[in-house]
């Protein structure tokens, strides 16, 4: 009997907890790389915008999300001029 996941972080993590703070990065990372190609933006400018080197800016935009904090990812979005939304809910 094959199992089903909600996530792929649901399948891979060892907990709900660690599943849910991946969810959660993922999340904020894909917002940060929106934003990239919406404003067309070299690697080197997005670096400047969002205050950190061009190589974070490489392993944002190729996923290595186990690489970035919720609050380093927050840090930036918010250089950017962008704003997080939180929405908690129960879970099933």
């Amino acid at each position: 009997m094959s199992q089903r996941f909600e996530s792929v972080w649901d399948a891979i993590e060892d907990t709900p907890a660690q599943a849910e703070n991946m969810k959660v990065r993922s999340a904020l990372m894909i917002a940060l790389k929106k934003r990239i190609e919406a404003e067309g933006l070299s690697q080197a400018s997005a670096a400047k915008l969002f205050g950190v080197t061009q190589p974070r800016i490489s392993d944002l935009l190729r996923g290595k999300v186990t690489l970035f904090s919720i609050d380093t990812l927050i840090n930036m979005l918010a250089t950017a001029g962008l704003h997080v939304e939180l929405q908690i809910a129960q879970t099933a």
